[in-house]
């Protein structure tokens, strides 16, 4: 595989990069789409299209975060770019904190999507089953959560995003075009 798809020592291979913007975007797509089925009443004709789309890009945002997770453990991250050490300590932190908020958010929704033993339908692809057990208030306790839980990862998520923005137009530094796979370093042919 040509080293482009991997990460270098300064910059990310386009794997990182796609999948970072895939779950970017999707995550953004996802929550103002949750909050508009809470907004659905039984009568409307998006009520059954609109939370199958949610839990269908869920699914996919799952997957996508596995599949991240596993290619992250076989390659290797660009080296920090020079910043006070508070800095880099607090951006590390906000990386894991993004993923477990992201960890916690699928799998709450995935609790609250099978609470009453049904399958996810993935765009009528394929059935992903439930849990063989439920626990008393899994739907609503777990709606609590999701909500909760995804309120807090989108605001993490857009101040990752203004941090990315001030780094490249006030910093001046490689941050952000680093994760666009913008590489200085070498030609890729």
């Amino acid at each position: 595989m040509s080293r482009k798809y991997f990460n270098s020592d300064d910059s990310y291979g386009l794997v990182a990069v796609i999948l970072h913007w895939l779950m970017a975007f999707a995550i953004i797509g996802l929550y103002p789409l949750g909050l508009y089925i809470e907004s659905l009443d039984y009568y409307d004709p998006a009520y059954r299209t609109v939370p199958m789309w949610h839990k269908s890009v869920g699914i996919l945002v799952a997957l996508l975060f596995v599949f991240r997770l596993l290619w992250k453990m076989f390659d290797k991250s660009p080296k920090p770019l020079p910043q006070p050490r508070f800095l880099q300590t607090a951006a590390t932190m906000a990386h894991h904190l993004l993923l477990l908020l992201l960890a916690i958010t699928l799998c709450s929704g995935f609790l609250i999507s099978t609470a009453d033993g049904s399958a996810i339908s993935v765009f009528n692809w394929v059935d992903i089953p439930a849990l063989p057990f439920a626990f008393e208030h899994q739907e609503d306790i777990a709606g609590e959560i999701h909500f909760i839980v995804a309120t807090l990862l989108i605001s993490l998520a857009a101040v990752h995003a203004a941090a990315g923005l001030k780094h490249h137009f006030i910093g001046k530094d490689r941050t952000l075009t680093r994760m666009l796979a913008i590489r200085e370093d070498e030609n890729e042919g």
